[in-house]
């Protein structure tokens, strides 16, 4: 099962976001933020809302355990 999140309005390339997507990839969430946390470009910040936001519809929607979740 699939949920998702679509961020929209965002001002940085692609090209640089998918550098940061690639960290976090096949993580858990928890650990997915903490490394977003930490890692030092504005695209992190983007890309933690995003899995806060895919997470947060996960528990709402679907009632799932967002620390079972994968990214």
């Amino acid at each position: 099962m699939t949920v998702q999140a679509i961020a929209k309005g965002v001002t940085i390339s692609p090209k640089k976001l998918k550098w940061v997507v690639d960290l976090v990839r096949g993580k858990p969430v928890g650990e997915a933020l903490t490394i977003l946390r930490y890692y030092p470009t504005p695209g992190a910040k983007e890309v933690a809302k995003v899995v806060k936001a895919a997470a947060a519809n996960a528990e709402n929607n679907l009632l799932l355990d967002p620390e079972a979740l994968r990214i």
